[in-house]
């Protein structure tokens, strides 16, 4: 498979991983849009939220608890931060992999479009 997420997940492409586990590791963006944003990604290809479904919905629960740990970590989780996951091309995916974007350390904008 040529997804760049499967292969920083594999160690194929070396990156500095913030966390990791069983299911999913934590990187920071390349090209960040906040002080914090940090990618957290399942190391299993799914390829948008789209193709969540029964089989693997806990791991939607996952990411949301490692965003919180990584929060609290970066110093945002008491003035907030950002969790938020495009889908597909309109929605601004530009990975081919699920990832949820965590942002933080300033004041984000109220816009969303």
């Amino acid at each position: 498979m040529d997804c760049i997420f499967c292969k920083i997940a594999g160690g194929e492409i070396p990156s500095d991983i913030l966390h990791q586990d069983d299911r999913v590791i934590v990187i920071r963006d390349i090209n960040p849009q906040a002080p914090v944003h940090l990618l957290i990604m399942p190391r299993e290809h799914i390829a948008s939220l789209r193709d969540i479904d029964d089989a693997n919905a806990s791991l939607m629960g996952h990411m949301a608890l490692v965003a919180n740990q990584m929060a609290e970590r970066e110093g945002v989780m008491e003035k907030g931060y950002r969790l938020a996951i495009n889908c597909g091309d309109e929605g601004g995916q530009t990975v081919g992999h699920l990832h949820a974007h965590l942002l933080g350390g300033r004041q984000l904008s109220g816009r969303l479009g």
